[in-house]
């Protein structure tokens, strides 16, 4: 650049507009079927309203189904962890060659921890 001086160029207006600021950086996700499917099978059984808002966006969506979701009754089994997190972690340890801790068995917070820590990136 022979000395030239960069400056902003008048012939492009509306380059930079007071509203860049406010503009979102990325859209939301949609829900996929499934999940809005199930959103609405809860929003019929609960006669509760599903915000079309809420569909456009899947993290809010998610967040929506946790809140309308039925809860699962308390049991001594409750803390264990389902049959699919120690199929997952039992693959995850064939491929590792690795063993589970056997507490892990018994509490799903701590096999939900060593199969974060266990799976391949």
């Amino acid at each position: 650049m022979n000395g030239a001086v960069m400056s902003l160029h008048p012939a492009l207006p509306g380059l930079l507009t007071p509203q860049q600021g406010t503009l979102a950086l990325h859209q939301p996700t949609p829900g996929s079927e499934k999940q809005i499917r199930y959103a609405q099978a809860l929003a019929r059984r609960s006669g509760v309203s599903l915000p079309g808002s809420v569909i456009r966006d899947r993290r809010k969506l998610s967040e929506w189904i946790d809140l309308h979701k039925p809860r699962l009754p308390e049991s001594r089994f409750s803390d264990y962890p389902t049959s699919k997190q120690v199929a997952f972690a039992e693959r995850i340890a064939r491929v590792r060659r690795r063993d589970i801790p056997r507490e892990c068995f018994r509490d799903k917070s701590l096999m939900s921890g060593w199969i974060d820590s266990n799976k391949p990136r």
